[in-house]
């Protein structure tokens, strides 16, 4: 077909005399002169040889590119970065790890700007990649499709599946003598057999979950293991998809509204996703100019019935999901019960009810229940408020017994000090471990807790002991943790002002975290506090800790949307 580009953004490097040269590098690297004259589609990848979440990307992406082709367009790959939360954990890496969402999403944006794309396919494998890649899309605001890269498939090892948090946990267990040097060593050999993400519902599954349900991923392609061939072809449906949508010019910000992500919000409550959900959805509205705060991530959650019984609270993990028909069964169950807004638009062009209207709830499995029957009427991730976290904060209750603690603090003003005091086993039943200054500001960079977290459990200490924090927790971990406080202890948050031995009570049921103190002690206490100094003078965290915005509203970077005087698109 003859392409019309005069409101293309790719016109400003391809059309009339003027842009001789520009065409001339197309030239160079063997493109006609149709393939000049045809829309240019960007293909980004997070492509690297970091981790498994990102290594099969880079196939996958020669399928986009083919279906780009196909239908009548030009597919230009580039790549962006990734930073691996399994190798940045439990030490200063880890600091690299949020920040990374921003530098990925900036630098789709300003590839894109700097060469004219006209839409964009975005593949991402794990856990900063996803939200970064879809708040890019929105940010730019051309047509665009997500695709998840897909699952690592499950080790094994003495007869059961395993996954890497078996790993994390067996550190704890061979700390406690109760893994020998040769089992621990025999365990990190088949954890992970090869491609693909993490594969319990922690954060890259449950943002592929969102990606689905959000409208921006064509339904069914996040379900299929990166090894598995029905991938590319998903890969290739990917890359038609996105012309469709330029030719009918339907762009993200006509599908992520305010109720799509209440649809998101909806879909990590039904599964007991990962708490860090509350962080990129209200990052992905802000690129909307949508206000969507960790506070309404909470509220709809927690009113969600959680159906899907997913490792780390449950028992089963993405692959058992794909083998019953994948994220669209979970979408099924939650529009049969009326939870969802169907009437959203998606990448299809159709509406997420019709899209989802021939999907059949299996009913010969319990990897996912009918919401007439759910796990627990509640969503498996919560919010908190209280004297504690006046902002907020939030907890993964899935799988957990009991909703309330009351213990004393023990406080550390880094990971590491913790790490090490659970390593020591210098902490006992009944405290509630605080670490601090780990915040989006503080730390910077708002560090996960994992194997701080997995230490403790694999102690057998996780349901004796609570930990607190301004940072994160990956979507692996499980018991009482409790993340995102908010405001952080670096801008003189309560969490700052805790001492050893104050009396801190969690009650996960009614939705409270509060020190049991005095507004005047408090108040005296903040009197008396001084901000601690950093030694992130310069670089990138530096800049980063300038820039980033509290946790409760997605520490997010730039003013978003609703500042913006201009959208990409329509430059």
């Amino acid at each position: 077909m003859t392409w019309d580009k005069s409101r293309l953004p790719s016109r400003h490097s391809t059309v009339g005399p003027d842009r001789a040269p520009h065409r001339s590098y197309y030239y160079a690297m063997g493109l006609t002169k149709e393939e000049i004259a045809a829309p240019f589609v960007g293909v980004a990848t997070c492509w690297n040889e970091a981790a498994p979440c990102n290594i099969a990307l880079s196939r996958q992406a020669q399928s986009v590119k083919r279906g780009v082709a196909e239908a009548g367009a030009t597919p230009r790959e580039f790549t962006t970065i990734t930073v691996t939360d399994g190798i940045a954990m439990g030490h200063q890496g880890m600091k690299s790890s949020l920040a990374s969402r921003e530098v990925i999403a900036d630098s789709i944006e300003l590839t894109v700007r700097g060469h004219g794309y006209d839409a964009l396919v975005g593949l991402a494998g794990c856990d900063k990649t996803l939200p970064g890649v879809m708040m890019a899309m929105v940010r730019l605001n051309i047509p665009s499709v997500f695709m998840y890269g897909g699952s690592i498939l499950p080790g094994t090892w003495r007869g059961r599946d395993v996954t890497v948090l078996d790993v994390f946990e067996a550190v704890g267990q061979h700390a406690a003598g109760n893994l020998t040097d040769a089992e621990l060593e025999e365990l990190e050999q088949v954890a992970c057999p090869g491609a693909g993400a993490c594969g319990g519902q922690f954060t890259a599954n449950t943002m592929a979950c969102v990606s689905e349900v959000i409208g921006l991923a064509l339904p069914g392609s996040a379900g299929a293991p990166a090894p598995f061939e029905e991938r590319d072809a998903f890969a290739v449906k990917s890359g038609i998809a996105v012309v469709e949508l330029l030719k009918n010019n339907i762009r993200p910000r006509d599908i992520v509204t305010r109720k799509a992500l209440e649809n998101a919000a909806m879909i990590v409550g039904a599964t007991g996703g990962s708490t860090n959900a509350a962080l990129h959805l209200p990052a992905i509205a802000h690129e909307a100019g949508i206000r969507f705060t960790l506070e309404d991530v909470a509220r709809i959650m927690r009113a969600t019935p959680h159906i899907a019984d997913l490792k780390p609270g449950g028992r089963y993990v993405a692959l058992d999901v794909h083998r019953i028909g994948g994220v669209p069964v979970i979408i099924k169950a939650l529009l049969d019960a009326g939870l969802l807004h169907g009437d959203c638009l998606t990448v299809t062009g159709r509406t997420l009810a019709e899209n989802h209207k021939d999907v059949v709830f299996p009913t010969d499995q319990d990897v996912v229940r009918p919401v007439s029957n759910p796990i627990s009427t509640t969503g498996g991730v919560v919010g908190l408020k209280g004297n504690l976290a006046p902002d907020g904060a939030i907890v993964k209750i899935a799988g957990m017994k009991n909703l309330r603690f009351e213990g004393r603090a023990l406080c550390f003003d880094c990971e590491e000090d913790a790490f090490a005091a659970v390593r020591e086993r210098a902490y006992q039943e009944g405290d509630v471990i605080v670490i601090r200054y780990e915040g989006p500001k503080g730390g910077p960079g708002m560090r996960e807790m994992l194997s701080t977290t997995s230490a403790i459990y694999g102690q057998g200490m996780g349901e004796k002991v609570a930990l607190i924090t301004d940072g994160r927790f990956s979507g692996a971990t499980r018991g009482f943790c409790i993340g995102h406080v908010s405001p952080e202890a670096a801008v003189g948050g309560p969490i700052g002002l805790l001492r050893n031995g104050d009396r801190i009570v969690i009650d996960a049921a009614a939705g409270t975290l509060d020190v049991l103190l005095t507004d005047a002690e408090l108040a005296a206490r903040r009197a008396a506090w001084k901000p601690r100094e950093t030694i992130y003078r310069s670089g990138a965290l530096w800049k980063y800790a300038q820039l980033v915005g509290p946790a409760h509203e997605g520490a997010v970077t730039h003013p978003g949307a609703a500042q913006e005087g201009h959208v990409y698109a329509d430059l």
